[in-house]
């Protein structure tokens, strides 16, 4: 089959990588429909991660052709969404909610889902099958489920974004575009999105800005401040991972109000007595999208929420290297790539 392949950083390829098959009897062979690059691809791609040789991609949907002797709740031919991470979705952890914290958590993404075809561990516990075929302008809405979505919607809800509170968004990627998607659908009241870019901007206030913050850093602070009479929001989604977001996050942050971290932290060091008198709840880390799957495929299933419209730029699989290049370059916000 066909694979992406980033050999150093900067330098990704699609490369003939050999067909994956079933290993465990909990396995699933997916026939990927479409996949697509993750802000966080662009760590490594950039140089500030590690990468060797390594097979790219863990969002995907697609079409189940082989289940090992032990999957019972998917089948062959089930069109499904699944998570980055496998997980059993039945141990305390996953019980609790915190499926991408499992006993058992496997990165699918070790499999590569850039690709024409991806194992996936632990199916039963991992894929969510969707009612039926979908139609083929759902499909970038499921795939944005499969990750940004789903990591969008964990950082509102760990935010506790909801009706009657103020939430702000540090980050204007795909997550962040989608944690206002999130707070809207969760019926929080005012929404401010923090962002640069005319065309995020736009798509904010389609998914539920109410206000548009420009500033960043201690600027950005202050907006806040003065568009919630100088408390701060309640609810703040941090949606980018570097220390300057996580601080903006934090003093963004009404006194006893809430961030919700869910951008992949490089870099981060947290002040201790900054933290202290803060007085904020923080929670967040690597998105249980297991928890929200069903929920957030019926939304779409129903056409009551639109989270493809993130994908600005569609291309083959063969193309994947223009995908990387072009939201390196912010020329857009997140690549679709049809294997």
């Amino acid at each position: 089959m066909r694979g992406v392949v980033m050999h150093t950083a900067g330098d990704v390829r699609v490369e003939e990588r050999e067909d994956p098959k079933i290993i465990e009897p909990t396995d699933a062979i997916v026939k990927v429909t479409a996949t697509c690059v993750c802000g966080s691809d662009l760590w490594p791609y950039r140089g500030i991660e590690p990468v060797d040789h390594t097979a790219m991609g863990h969002e995907y949907v697609g079409v189940v052709t082989e289940i090992g002797a032990q999957v019972k709740n998917i089948a062959v031919g089930d069109f499904v969404v699944g998570s980055f991470f496998a997980s059993d979705n039945t141990c305390e952890i996953c019980q609790a909610g915190y499926q991408s914290r499992c006993a058992h958590a496997e990165y699918v993404g070790a499999g590569g889902a850039q690709a024409e075809y991806l194992r996936v561990p632990l199916a039963d516990g991992t894929l969510v099958a969707t009612p039926a075929m979908p139609d083929e302008d759902l499909i970038p809405s499921l795939l944005a489920a499969s990750d940004v979505l789903g990591t969008g919607w964990f950082g509102a809800v760990a935010a506790e974004a909801g009706p009657g509170k103020t939430v702000a968004v540090v980050g204007d990627g795909a997550v962040g575009l989608l944690a206002v998607l999130a707070a809207k659908q969760l019926g929080a009241e005012r929404i401010i999105a923090m962002s640069r870019h005319e065309s995020r901007r736009k798509l904010a206030r389609e998914f539920g800005a109410t206000d548009i913050v420009t500033e960043r850093g201690d600027e950005g602070v202050a907006r806040v401040k003065e568009l919630t009479g100088g408390y701060g929001a309640h609810s703040v989604i941090e949606a980018v991972g570097t220390q300057e977001s996580m601080m903006q996050a934090i003093r963004s942050t009404r006194a006893g109000g809430h961030v919700g971290y869910v951008g992949v932290a490089h870099g981060v060091e947290l002040p201790g007595e900054e933290l202290f008198f803060a007085e904020v709840h923080l929670h967040g880390g690597p998105a249980p999208v297991r928890r929200f799957l069903p929920e957030l495929i019926q939304l779409i299933w129903d056409r009551e929420i639109d989270p493809g419209k993130v994908f600005d730029l569609t291309l083959p699989l063969d193309q994947a290297a223009e995908g990387f290049k072009a939201m390196d370059e912010r020329r857009a916000i997140k690549t679709l790539l049809k294997p």
